[in-house]
């Protein structure tokens, strides 16, 4: 009886040991993920200030690029109209009406962008010379008079 007695609290001596081990392990999955879901949640929050942030700031430049527009129609106004009540001069409002038309005539030639299209010919730069594009251009004189 006192074999069983001691084999009794032996048992449950090693119960108590293993429920510990056990239980201490869980413990410690239990607060690694704890700690995921706190630097989760810290990135979330992180994430969302950022993007209040970018919001933000293109709201502002939305706001002060309607104002710059606004201001220089503005400035343009009131040169034009400063023209109109100065300057009565009709033959140097003909000569800024041409000039104004050779601007656009220039610009629509280069493009939007004001870049000049490719030319299919390479310019010369000795009168003597021939372009890329003529028939005998590179040919060596005994081969041209052939």
């Amino acid at each position: 009886m006192t074999n069983l007695i001691l084999a009794a609290i032996a048992a449950l001596i090693v119960g108590i040991v293993i429920g510990v081990l056990v239980g201490r392990s869980g413990q410690g999955s239990t607060l690694r993920q704890r700690r995921a879901e706190q630097q989760i949640e810290e990135l979330r929050n992180e994430y969302t200030r950022y993007q209040a942030q970018v919001n933000e700031h293109f709201m502002e430049s939305a706001h002060l690029l309607r104002r710059f527009n606004d201001t220089y129609r503005d400035v343009n106004q009131h040169m034009a109209r400063g023209a109109n009540r100065l300057c009565n001069d009709e033959d140097w409002l003909l000569e800024l009406e041409k000039e104004n038309a050779r601007a656009r005539l220039e610009e629509g030639s280069r493009g939007k962008d004001g870049v000049e299209p490719p030319r299919d010919y390479a310019p010369k730069s000795d009168p003597k010379e021939k372009g890329t594009l003529a028939e005998d251009f590179g040919l060596a004189e005994k081969e041209q008079k052939a």
